[in-house]
């Protein structure tokens, strides 16, 4: 029996870049299309099979660890990207500003799917979402460049609204205008969850 159920929800990819030096700056070179390999996307820094821990895992892991990569990927919805910006009282917010490598539109609560999930391209590519992507300072230093004395609204209007992270389960080539069809983990949500959540 399959573990994944293939739904009839689908987005359409509106936007694609990467970082390529991180140490030089956080914002993303758009792009048209994007090599997926299972290190993540071609010449992106985030990149690799593996990578050293950070802040959000630091109750795991001490700093630096070397951890499976699960953040090749940083996905945001257009939707979501549109009301971070209603909350901001900004016109928009571009995706290269927060360091995004696509930008999705089409699928409802995006920044909420199941882990897990996949979102799989015409090729065959194949994404994993990882998690809901939690908002940091980082932007807000870019966005106050662009969008003077607007920087520091942006983690607390992002919140909820930040997208996902992302690893490769299939290599393929990721371009504008491809339909990405999402299938989900076919398992009723954990008995204990709110009592673990509490914990």
């Amino acid at each position: 029996m399959p573990a994944l159920k293939l739904t009839d929800f689908t987005c359409t990819i509106t936007w694609l870049g990467r970082v390529t030096d991180r140490d030089a700056a956080l914002e993303s070179q758009p792009s048209d299309s994007l090599r997926a390999g299972f290190d993540g996307p071609e010449g992106e820094f985030h990149g690799g099979i593996n990578r050293p821990s950070c802040s959000r895992v630091m109750h795991l892991h001490p700093r630096n660890t070397p951890i499976r990569n699960v953040r090749q990927f940083s996905i945001l919805s257009q939707e979501d990207l549109d009301q971070i910006a209603t909350r901001m009282e900004v016109d928009a917010l571009h995706p290269d500003w927060l360091g995004a490598t696509m930008v999705v539109k089409g699928l409802p609560d995006f920044t909420h799917l199941p882990p897990l999930s996949r979102l799989q391209g015409p090729d065959g590519v194949t994404l994993v979402v990882d998690m809901e992507n939690r908002p940091c300072q980082l932007p807000a230093k870019v966005i106050e460049g662009h969008l003077p004395g607007m920087g520091k609204r942006f983690k607390s209007a992002a919140k909820g609204l930040r997208g996902v992270t992302a690893w490769v389960e299939r290599e393929g080539v990721l371009s504008l205008g491809d339909s990405l069809r999402l299938a989900i983990p076919d398992q009723p949500v954990w008995s204990q969850l709110e009592a673990a959540r509490k914990g």
